[in-house]
């Protein structure tokens, strides 16, 4: 099983983000879960929460519900994929999944709600549930060669948290830009 996220940034770039579903569509062989971004719904949030501030439980929780508005647009773009919103019925599914969180299933995991904790994160999470061998993240943002987790967290490619979620991960992880996700993503 691979779980792959699809960076929010994707939304604002309908060629790559239509090469990415149409890619996963085409050449995933065994189970996908895809795993939304937040994009420009997440960061209604963060401009609402300087506006507003209220704390970072609102905001995680909105935060969330940008992911499963961007859950709904994939869906509505490849609607053969299924919509699935707990980690129990992804199990179940054996199709082409895109994750749609649940704020009350995450809420009991003990997920920290915090900005340090983004659908990067939120996607080494599901894979840790589902004991995936693989987790690929798509960025629009250039992934440099040859560096660490750590580095990367650095540069803001990857959220503060990401280290964590993954330090006992028994997957690959691979972090990718989204002109080069491919077939080759597939091998």
């Amino acid at each position: 099983m691979r779980v792959i996220k699809l960076g929010g940034s994707l939304m604002s770039d309908v060629v790559s983000l239509t090469h990415c579903l149409n890619t996963i569509e085409q050449k995933a062989c065994n189970k996908v879960v895809i795993v939304p971004g937040g994009g420009l719904f997440a960061d209604q949030v963060r401009l609402a929460q300087q506006q507003w501030q209220f704390d970072d439980v609102c905001a995680h929780q909105m935060a969330l519900l940008a992911m499963q508005q961007m859950a709904l647009l994939l869906k509505s773009i490849k609607p053969e994929f299924v919509l699935v919103n707990r980690v129990s019925n992804i199990k179940k599914n054996p199709s082409v999944i895109i994750w749609s969180p649940d704020i009350s299933e995450l809420n009991l995991c003990d997920v920290k709600a915090s900005w340090d904790v983004t659908s990067d994160s939120l996607a080494a999470w599901l894979a840790n549930q589902l004991q995936a061998e693989e987790l690929i993240l798509i960025k629009s943002a250039q992934v440099p060669e040859q560096q660490t987790i750590r580095q990367m967290q650095e540069q803001g490619l990857l959220d503060k948290a990401f280290s964590e979620y993954v330090k006992n991960a028994l997957y690959k992880i691979i972090l990718i830009n989204k002109h080069c996700f491919n077939e080759h993503a597939f091998t």
